[in-house]
């Protein structure tokens, strides 16, 4: 149903809000002064017959899951698409939380000059993105299966230490056939281990393939160049990054990834608290186990003499340096990607 709340021809909309769900849709249309033009509930099957049938205007989404696919589709009808973080519409909302509600706070937030948008992402980049979604997901099954198996062995007197390196050790005592575990447990025990080894497969198929991909993309191989970027960092950071001219300088990708500190600053006196940790996760933690691996390295066999990190390392904790060497690597990387030039190792002093 449609309530006009004003005398004004179709023509008038200048941005609609659209509130996306799984069958039944909320859009809010305004004119360039605000004012409410009609309030509509779409069924997911007329949504693109709806916009067709509307004078080409902005058309504004919550960034969620389903609005790159919605964001292209209405994009072929000519109008200007706009996909907005969810937590910059929530200030929008007033008072009750309904689809209307949202969908006229994401109009609202979409006419704001200062408002950021989240780039659309076509097919071939959603689809590289993919490989480590589906990666994310093995893993993370890997480490409840080994978790499972360590916790379930204690109970038996069976100890092993913590990684996925000392899992080799608890499996062979549970193949033993002179193992002491009794057969009951025993048929569950080897439950896990072939879930285990089965995702572990799995895991190795992706990771050949995230390699496949990181030779084959010259860009790809520059960032494979900067210490602590390997290629599935560097396949992830072209996969789920936007354009890194999308950024006007190198710590805003790096406050983009959350690896800036948050600021609590009022008074004219900046204090910075603990790491945000806002924006992509999965770039982030790989920025971070790349810069752990280097520091891990610097410890073990000694820094250069007069380096950044050999200073860092001599008055600050190896965490924190592991996290600002991330900061420093998200930096180097949109360098790169900005200006097209290859890693170069800096000067010691």
């Amino acid at each position: 149903m449609i309530y006009h709340l004003k005398e004004a021809s179709v023509a008038e909309v200048n941005t609609i809000g659209l509130d996306i769900a799984k069958q039944a849709f909320q859009a809010h249309g305004s004119d360039a002064l605000g004012n409410v033009m009609f309030r509509k509930k779409i069924v997911r099957a007329k949504v693109m017959a709806f916009f067709a049938s509307q004078p080409r205007c902005v058309v504004a989404l919550e960034a969620c899951g389903g609005a790159h696919f919605w964001g292209r589709e209405i994009g072929k009808l000519g109008h200007t698409v706009r996909l907005i973080p969810p937590i910059y519409v929530k200030p929008f909302v007033k008072r009750q939380k309904n689809d209307a509600a949202d969908a006229e706070a994401i109009c609202e937030a979409a006419q704001r000059p200062s408002m950021r948008f989240v780039a659309v992402k076509d097919e071939a980049q959603q689809a590289s993105g993919v490989v480590f979604r589906a990666r994310d997901v093995l893993v993370r099954q890997q480490t409840q299966c080994i978790n499972a198996l360590r916790g379930h062995l204690t109970e038996y007197g069976y100890v092993a230490s913590k990684g996925p390196t000392h899992v080799a050790t608890l499996i062979d005592q549970i193949e033993d056939p002179n193992c002491g575990l009794p057969e009951s447990a025993l048929a569950v025990f080897k439950v896990l281990i072939a879930t285990l080894r089965s995702l572990e497969e799995n895991i190795a198929v992706l990771d050949v393939e995230i390699k496949r991909r990181s030779k084959e993309n010259a860009v790809a191989r520059r960032l494979m160049t900067i210490p602590g970027v390997g290629p599935i960092t560097a396949t992830a950071v072209l996969a789920l990054a936007p354009a890194a001219e999308t950024f006007k300088t190198g710590r805003d990708f790096a406050a983009w990834l959350g690896l800036t500190p948050l600021q609590r600053s009022t008074g004219g006196k900046q204090r910075l608290g603990a790491t945000s940790k806002r924006g992509e996760r999965t770039i982030r933690r790989l920025l971070i186990l790349g810069g752990s691996a280097v520091v891990r390295h610097a410890c073990a066999k000694g820094a250069a003499a007069g380096s950044w990190l050999a200073q860092m390392l001599a008055r600050k904790p190896r965490m924190l340096v592991t996290v600002a060497l991330a900061n420093k690597t998200a930096r180097i990387i949109w360098a790169l990607l900005v200006k097209g030039e290859e890693y170069r190792a800096p000067a010691v002093a």
